[in-house]
């Protein structure tokens, strides 16, 4: 039995920003919980290690039943199969974005005709917001607080004093 109330939020989370807090807080407006899954491919390079990022989430949404922090490797729609969940929740906030998650949905679907993408659009003060822009502006000097969450503002002060 699939939990219909049950969606799964993937990404990777390098690092997680205000704009991914954003997208939780609406999707718990409608659904009863949100397993927020946090990718780990090998073949790609981050800033936070795998368990550093889940630390991050958990620390953020700890006191909250309703997120549970989880992370996985390979396909999303095997993931999916293995947590009995069938919706997936993804954000849009440009065009760009929208012709990726479109086909990323669309290829989720023809693994798995039963998996669903709901798409949510952010807060317009984190349109702009992504991962990667977050780490350039503090690589750069600029100063990320407004954007992310304390405890990311430490870690990437911490990650980059040790030459990230």
């Amino acid at each position: 039995m699939t939990e219909k109330n049950t969606v799964v939020y993937p990404g990777s989370y390098d690092p997680l920003t205000n704009g991914h807090i954003d997208i939780i807080e609406r999707g718990l407006k409608i659904f009863d919980k949100i397993i927020v899954a946090v990718l780990r491919n090998p073949a790609k390079s981050y800033l936070f290690g795998l368990e550093e990022r889940c630390a991050m989430l958990r620390s953020v949404f700890g006191d909250e039943e309703r997120i549970e922090v989880d992370h996985f490797q390979g396909l999303l729609v095997d993931y999916l199969k293995g947590r009995k969940v069938l919706t997936v929740v993804r954000g849009l906030r440009a065009i760009s974005d929208f012709e990726i998650e479109f086909q990323m949905a669309l290829m989720n679907r023809k693994i798995d005709s039963a998996v669903e993408t709901v798409f949510f659009v952010p807060s317009e003060s984190y349109s702009f917001l992504s991962s990667k822009l977050v780490k350039e502006i503090y690589q750069l000097g600029g100063h990320v607080a407004s954007m992310v969450p304390e405890i990311v503002d430490l870690k990437l002060k911490e990650a980059f004093a040790r030459g990230a």
